[in-house]
């Protein structure tokens, strides 16, 4: 596996640690870290999160990752996962270098 690749892998790695740790204390899920698949849906029949609990997970986009969303706030199918939130963080890190 070539430098970038490994670069990349860790950085989201990191970011999916800090999102899943961010997530349970925001929305006081009973799940564990370990617990918390990054493919899960979260709302419906994943995790069943709701409207409200996707506001609090932009909330803590922002207080977390530092990413203002303002009026691209992502919608509930945009934030269908760990892992496509993961992505909305990464793509705005990259954004702001």
């Amino acid at each position: 596996m070539t430098t970038d690749i490994s670069s990349i892998i860790a950085t989201r790695e990191r970011v999916l640690e800090r999102l899943r740790t961010a997530l349970i204390r925001q929305l006081r899920l009973h799940q564990t870290v370990d617990e918390l698949d990054p493919d899960t849906p979260l709302f419906g029949s994943g995790l069943g999160l709701d409207s409200l609990d996707a506001v609090e997970i932009v909330v803590c986009l922002e207080q977390e990752f530092g990413i203002r969303l303002g009026d691209d706030a992502p919608s509930a199918a945009r934030m269908r996962t760990l892992n496509t939130i993961a992505n909305l963080v990464l793509a705005a890190q990259d954004g702001a270098k």
